[in-house]
């Protein structure tokens, strides 16, 4: 299966927003910086989820992105097919391919995961990973 990096980044924009805490608007900046994504290109990318409704935006100095519904319902398929025009998918193969409804049948189950992963449910797998991570500052 392969993702484009623009999907990739929309995902993980929409992840950080979905971390923060607060109800006031996240700097671009900011979450380019916690990402490591280009702040042009997240511009962007946060531009097209803000015509797709993931997400608000506020100007001025006090500005930035937050998301504009709860993250429990937004879906990762949503934002991928949103942001690709389809979801996740391998490399067409002819439909006379020998293996052809194995790899449809990969396609549904990839559609279905997304599908029904919310951008909570990364959330919270998030928080709860960092939360058992113990750095070993050890020399």
């Amino acid at each position: 299966m392969k993702v484009s990096v623009k999907c990739e980044y929309a995902v993980r924009a929409i992840l950080d927003l979905s971390l923060e805490q607060t109800s006031q608007p996240v700097r671009i900046a900011d979450i380019a910086r916690r990402q490591g994504i280009s702040q042009k290109f997240l511009e962007l990318i946060l531009a097209e989820l803000k015509r797709s409704g993931f997400v608000e935006s506020k100007r001025g100095v006090e500005g930035g992105y937050k998301l504009a519904r709860l993250p429990d319902t937004i879906t990762v398929g949503e934002v991928l097919r949103s942001v690709e025009g389809r979801g996740p998918r391998r490399k067409s193969q002819p439909d006379d391919s020998p293996a052809a409804d194995l790899w449809q049948r990969v396609d549904e189950s990839i559609a279905e995961i997304v599908d029904r992963t919310s951008f909570a449910d990364l959330a919270r797998a998030w928080t709860e990973k960092n939360r058992n991570y113990v750095p070993n500052w050890e020399i």
